[in-house]
């Protein structure tokens, strides 16, 4: 039977076609094209895609880098709501909250993948498929190292639901926050390390509340109960903990590499790695591209440049994620220095497809508390 196309279904194939061309493309063989749509729209969970416009203009001159700085959630927000309308808003999609992003933005087609040919062979399988990781970052415990020069005033999660601890623990409110659901998610995914924990803490086996399933669960009610500080983002988690000169100063969750902001900001964070049962946890920074791109090459040019050149740093592509706190999915590149090496680092590394089956459960378990 033969099939009529109609000219959309035609020039959809045509697209596709013309996108697969694109994707075995070197840089060389993109910038012509590139230099022609001389514009490139990104949509960034980092402050420090401003860093990278303006290092990619300058590699690029010709080329308008278009950046927006929003949270994984406004991003994803946004991008269903243009695609609802229709709307080709951005070309390169930065962003994080794997479990969400996997199964609603990549199941929908509203993000597709993008593997540079150059660094392919420099990147484990894990990171290539279903969409390119450019690094690992994270949501995790910090305190203020001046006041405790001697490291982590806490050894265990469970001595945050303590007395002393009462009205000390910050975090960002994890119903408004992708990365900060996650990681009270992965607690009760956690939860007979979560149990094992509680005996160390305090010497007996956990005992749950009624209506309580399990030991993340439990521990999520008691952090709620020891009046846990709430905020609207991470700089003002970053703030409250580091800033200097504080007698008494809180602890809580945010991101390791937000320690590069210590010198400028006047801060003192620090990571406390030596907690059981983990200090909170790793994912993966997802690079994508909007499948109904208005600058396909430039796009695909864009995230070449993010996954950095071909020296050890990166170059100055990579330049903006090369600190303590972010790994470099490539293994070509060389460890920061001043990082706590991956096998080292006491996160746990989340699976995206476990976390988003009981994700919206938790959820619904956390607005209960509140």
């Amino acid at each position: 039977m033969y099939r009529i196309f109609t000219p959309l279904c035609a020039l959809a194939l045509a697209t596709t076609a013309h996108a697969q061309d694109l994707d075995g493309l070197s840089v060389e063989g993109l910038l012509a094209q590139a230099q022609k749509e001389a514009k490139v729209t990104v949509y960034a969970f980092t402050s420090r895609i401003g860093r990278v416009e303006e290092a990619f203009e300058a590699a690029y001159p010709g080329i308008d880098m278009v950046t927006f700085d929003m949270s994984s959630t406004e991003q994803i927000a946004r991008i269903k709501s243009e695609a609802a309308a229709g709307i080709a808003g951005v070309d390169v999609i930065y962003i994080s909250d794997a479990p969400v992003v996997l199964s609603e933005l990549a199941s929908q087609n509203l993000i597709t993948p993008y593997v540079p040919p150059r660094v392919a062979g420099v990147l484990p399988d894990q990171f290539k498929s279903p969409l390119l990781a450019q690094r690992l970052s994270t949501k995790v415990l910090m305190f203020n190292e001046e006041a405790h020069p001697d490291g982590s005033p806490v050894k265990n999660v469970w001595d945050l639901t303590k007395p002393e601890w009462k009205g000390r623990v910050i975090m960002v409110d994890p119903l408004q926050r992708g990365d900060y659901l996650d990681l009270m998610t992965e607690f009760v995914l956690r939860s007979d390390d979560m149990a094992k924990a509680y005996e160390d803490a305090f010497g007996r086996a956990i005992d749950l509340a009624d209506g309580i399933d399990n030991a993340g669960q439990q521990f999520i009610a008691d952090l709620f109960a020891n009046d846990l500080v709430l905020v609207g983002s991470t700089d003002d988690v970053n703030k409250a903990i580091g800033a200097k000169g504080q007698q008494n100063p809180p602890i809580g969750f945010t991101s390791y590499s937000d320690r590069r902001d210590n010198e400028d900001e006047g801060w003192a964070l620090q990571v406390a790695n030596n907690v059981k049962p983990s200090n909170g946890i790793v994912f993966p920074a997802f690079l994508g591209l909007n499948p109904k791109t208005s600058n396909p090459a430039a796009a695909r040019l864009a995230v070449d440049f993010m996954m950095g050149d071909n020296s050890e740093t990166g170059g100055d592509g990579f330049k903006p994620f090369y600190v303590a706190g972010d790994w470099p999915t490539r293994t070509d590149l060389t460890p920061h220095p001043d990082a706590i090496p991956l096998a080292d680092f006491n996160g746990w590394q989340i699976d995206p497809a476990q976390t988003v089956t009981i994700r919206a459960d938790v959820a619904d378990f956390i607005l209960a508390l509140q």
